[in-house]
């Protein structure tokens, strides 16, 4: 069995910083890619950033030089460090992992609430 557990979601001020936490755990042999997604109300889940086992980080557009992406290998944690937050930031997180147990597959963990208030 595999979880991953976020953590760090809160409600923030226009401006403010949050950082969010996923940590996975279980019988991992090894993890690719993580990322981290979001779904505001009534509208469809959008890619935040990745990153991949070695490094490489991907970012949606929107926020570019705000967000950081980064990931500890040895704690199987990739974080989401979210600067200069913005009310259109407003929604659930979701993250992701590609996790090898027998063969790789798609983990997600339930989400953390992140409120970003004007």
């Amino acid at each position: 069995q595999v979880q991953l557990v976020e953590s760090g979601g809160g409600l923030v001020q226009a401006g403010g910083s949050l950082r969010l936490s996923c940590a996975a755990s279980g019988s991992i042999f090894s993890i690719n890619d993580m990322g981290w997604y979001r779904q505001a109300p009534e509208k469809q889940r959008e890619l935040v950033a990745t990153i991949t086992s070695g490094g490489s980080t991907n970012y949606a557009d929107s926020v570019k030089g705000r967000f950081t992406i980064s990931r500890d290998n040895a704690k199987n944690t990739v974080y989401l460090q979210m600067n200069s937050l913005k009310p259109e930031d407003t929604a659930v997180y979701y993250c992701n992992a590609n996790i090898r147990r027998v063969a790789y597959s798609i983990y997600w963990g339930q989400g953390t609430q992140v409120t970003v208030s004007s």
